[in-house]
């Protein structure tokens, strides 16, 4: 922000208040009545950035008093005063990301009160050098101590204040209580784990999943993928370590690797949470934890673990309300799906199914529908595998099949508690399937899942199942076939030229008219420079009526019924896809990536 000509140098190598305001009216960021409003506002504070956490930097100051550039009109926030104290001590800016962060190596390189005092934190550790992010860019008494200890070169950096404070406190924390829950084993003296050592995991040596240290690590692990807006935790057993990620907008991050006993103790804390049998190692088990965000609002995860070669695997799947329970719109519905899809599922009986692959979404679109649906005058049952998410507007049974409760059983249950709406998780195999239409022809909506490419497949399916096509004709009133795609940055997208050749690979066959310009990812910080924030569906409905209806036969052929599907008004998942690209919310890249080839 500021001009070739940075302000001078301040004479202090600890920054004051009046410093900074010195050097913003001089660069032409402020006026001098703004700095003197600063200044009077300030009087009496501690400006100086040396001291204990709670002490604000002279940065958090000025931005507190929301004032707007004279040069660019925006108003100087801290990230933006950050950029600017950047380039005037002419060392690069940057914006400290915790899950690009190695923390057990941060910790190596200098002490938590070597770090808090000198108000510095390592930010990456390479072979010859170690970046050191600071908010004091004229202080360099620390240098000389640190290159001696570290015996790397040492390149300098300036991040926000508010960042550094937070991480430093963060990081050293999570370091120290890994140490001390992992004690004197932190390592294993009889060398790597094999399968058959697994039954020995949960041995006397290994930390108490009750250990305060242990109980520290769960709940900063919580927070932070509730933080970094994750929809799932893996932490997976490795020979020597335990490698903790978090799923973010459908992409996997590495977040920490902790000591092998570490993980043990980590994951028997989090099935003690989710009332698990912590001595069953041998078997996969399913439970879930209800608890708080740091806003305060509930949120439920799912937890499920396996046996593996090296130790038991748990992956936690987070269902925030906010997130499962969505509008049409939010959904990615364009105005001409949600009348599609109101249109089926508005019926008073029949089948209505979801297709896609696990992680598609399905999921989420069910209970957003079941909610739409919900009112006082209907009874509203599920049978699920599991219940993925308490609703009380539902009444949700649990497939249990140590006790031969299976889908067809809950069903057939469900049947004898006066429902008007069913949702089955998934149809599985010919029992379900036969209860399903059972329900259908006696009057009830069902709604249910299965596992296809796309919508005119899920009618194969049911024939390949064995149930007969003049059933299918009766019941089935219509397929929705769905993928979730990234949607990018509103922050930082940036309108540019359109790709014709990708382009026509999306639209292929169809040949849409190609827009004049779509929109392409750039990176921020809201997105963690990636380009993309969030997801949303791109839908195929296929709506069962009339020339559909009597396609489907004993030699009924399914690339026939998808063309006389798209005839009768579905489009493909390209071609839903691509008009998103067109209306500036996702890429032509991510359409590709995530949906089938069209076929016609």
């Amino acid at each position: 922000m500021a001009d070739s000509t940075h302000p001078p140098a301040p004479h202090r190598s600890t920054l004051t208040l009046r410093d900074i305001c010195t050097a913003l009216v001089t660069g032409g960021e402020i006026t001098q009545e703004d700095a003197e409003r600063v200044l009077s506002a300030n009087i009496g504070i501690q400006t100086g950035g040396n001291g204990p956490a709670s002490q604000r930097h002279p940065l958090e100051l000025v931005a507190k008093g929301g004032l707007e550039s004279q040069k660019t009109g925006r108003t100087l926030d801290l990230d933006r005063l950050t950029q600017w104290l950047a380039e005037w001590a002419e060392q690069p800016y940057y914006h400290i990301d915790p899950l690009k962060i190695d923390t057990p190596a941060i910790a190596r390189v200098m002490s938590y009160a070597f770090a808090q005092r000198h108000g510095i934190l390592a930010v990456e550790i390479g072979e010859d050098e170690v970046l050191i992010a600071s908010t004091e860019p004229f202080k360099n008494d620390w240098e000389g101590n640190l290159r001696q200890a570290v015996r790397k070169d040492i390149r300098r950096v300036v991040a926000n204040p508010e960042d550094i404070r937070r991480y430093t406190v963060e990081f050293y924390q999570l370091a120290s209580s890994v140490s001390k829950a992992g004690g004197n084993n932190a390592t294993n003296p009889a060398g790597a784990q094999n399968f058959e050592q697994l039954l020995d995991l949960g041995a006397s040596e290994h930390p108490d999943a009750n250990d305060q240290h242990v109980v520290k690590i769960v709940d900063w692990l919580l927070q932070y993928a509730f933080d970094q807006r994750a929809s799932d935790i893996h932490i997976e057993p490795r020979r020597n370590v335990t490698q903790v990620r978090f799923r973010i907008d459908g992409v996997l991050h590495n977040v920490y690797e902790f000591p092998d006993q570490v993980g043990v103790a980590v994951t028997s804390r989090l099935k003690i949470l989710g009332r698990l049998n912590v001595a069953e190692k041998r078997r996969p088990q399913d439970g879930r934890i209800k608890t708080r965000k740091p806003d305060n609002s509930e949120v439920e995860l799912r937890l499920a673990t396996m046996p593996t070669a090296f130790g038991e695997k748990m992956v936690l799947r987070i269902f925030d309300p906010e997130v499962l329970l969505k509008s049409y719109e939010q959904l990615g519905f364009s105005k001409e799906d949600r009348e599609r899809w109101q249109a089926i599922t508005d019926h008073p009986h029949g089948i209505v199914l979801v297709t896609g692959p696990t992680g598609s979404g399905k999921t989420t679109t069910l209970y957003s529908t079941l909610k739409q649906l919900a009112t006082p005058e209907v009874n509203i049952c599920t049978i699920e595998d599991p219940i993925e998410m308490v609703e009380p507007a539902f009444n949700q049974m649990q497939v249990q099949t140590n006790i031969e409760l299976t889908f067809a059983s809950g069903v057939r249950a469900l049947l004898r508690q006066d429902p008007d709406i069913i949702m089955i998780g998934e149809i599985r195999d010919l029992e379900t399937a036969e209860m399903a239409v059972q329900a259908a022809l006696t009057g009830h909506l069902v709604l249910s899942t299965l596992h296809t490419n796309d919508a005119p497949s899920a009618i194969t399916r049911l024939m390949e199942l064995g149930i007969p096509p003049y059933l299918i004709r009766a019941t089935v009133l219509g397929v929705m076939a769905q993928r979730l795609t990234r949607t990018l940055c509103p922050h930082c997208k940036a309108p540019g030229p359109v790709d014709a050749q990708a382009w026509q690979s999306l639209t292929r066959p169809w040949k849409a008219t190609m827009p004049k310009q779509v929109y392409h990812p750039v990176g921020c910080l809201e997105c963690r420079n990636t380009g993309y924030y969030g997801r949303a569906g791109v839908y195929e409905i296929m709506q069962l009526s009339g020339n559909l209806i009597r396609q489907i036969t004993e030699q009924c052929e399914l690339d026939q019924l998808r063309v006389d599907a798209y005839k009768d008004g579905m489009k493909s998942l390209r071609l839903s896809g691509a008009q998103k690209v067109a209306a500036g919310s996702t890429t032509v890249e991510e359409i590709l990536r995530v949906t089938p080839e069209s076929q016609r």
